[in-house]
């Protein structure tokens, strides 16, 4: 029964991504972890495949309307795939399955990663939630006469790309304002842009667990992405007629609950 419910989230993940330009990314791990099964650790793998493949497809569809900046997606994507492709490569395997016991109190890699990705699921749901005031903030600093902040852009890249390979999230609450307030650019334009920079991170992070003999389980993998890939379908059609900004914040109290239910579970209740 849950396996069902894994593959409808994994629908309702792509019809975020296409009616948003980003957020159900965010869900992908919790889908994979407590509704498929998987272990935290390959779902951070499974993740960026996911995330990758379906942000390619939403990026496409930007780019053939003339709304991805390749030139600034190189100057971000210049650290944020070396930080990406590290991680996965050589931190995230490095890592002991045990890190750290304090008494009967053990910390596994498996926990670390859940409750990594739970603070950063708080922290992307609170950037939806105020998503109202904070659009109408970076309209009003890309009407203010400043050059692109490079510096700005090259540091989050790397903030992004270090996030993306240890939790498998794409980033986008963080990619967005980098790129508006940063790079300059039209908010129409940094959501194209930064669906590409998601979908090459995260696909250059998973080509990271490859090289590192991550085992691959390809038909429960292709599945889940086809499940998936017929929700950005379908939310790009639908976002002709339902606009993403009243979304966001109704998306961002959902995401809020599960950060906090993960938080909450594999902390007090971890050892129960």
């Amino acid at each position: 029964m849950l396996h069902y419910l894994g593959y409808f989230a994994a629908i309702f993940i792509g019809l975020s991504l296409g009616i948003m330009g980003g957020g159900g990314s965010i869900l992908t791990v919790p889908v994979l972890v407590y509704l498929m099964g998987v272990s935290p650790v390959l779902s951070t793998a499974y993740s960026l495949f996911v995330v990758g493949s379906t942000s390619l497809v939403g990026a496409s569809g930007y780019f053939r309307k003339g709304l991805v900046s390749l030139k600034t997606a190189l100057v971000f994507l210049l650290p944020s795939l070396l930080a990406v492709f590290a991680v996965r490569k050589v931190v995230l395997p490095a890592i002991p399955h045990e890190v750290l016991r304090v008494g009967a109190v053990v910390v596994t890699k498996d926990l670390l990663v859940l409750v990594a990705f739970a603070v950063l699921m708080v922290a992307a749901a609170t950037s939806m939630i105020r998503s109202r005031q904070a659009d109408a903030t970076l309209d009003a600093e890309l009407h203010a006469p400043h050059a692109c902040n490079y510096p700005l852009v090259l540091a989050i890249g790397l903030v992004v790309g270090t996030l993306t390979g240890f939790v498998g999230a794409g980033g986008g609450f963080l990619i967005i304002p980098a790129l508006v307030l940063g790079a300059r650019l039209p908010m129409k334009l940094a959501v194209g842009t930064s669906l590409a920079i998601i979908a090459l991170n995260s696909l250059i992070g998973f080509s990271g667990d490859l090289s590192a003999g991550t085992p691959i389980a390809w038909p429960f993998l292709l599945g889940f992405l086809a499940f998936a890939l017929g929700g950005i379908v379908l939310g790009t059609y639908l976002a002709r007629f339902i606009p993403g900004a009243r979304l966001k914040p109704a998306f961002g109290w959902f995401t809020l609950a599960m950060g906090t239910f993960i938080l909450v579970k594999e902390l007090l209740f971890h050892h129960a």
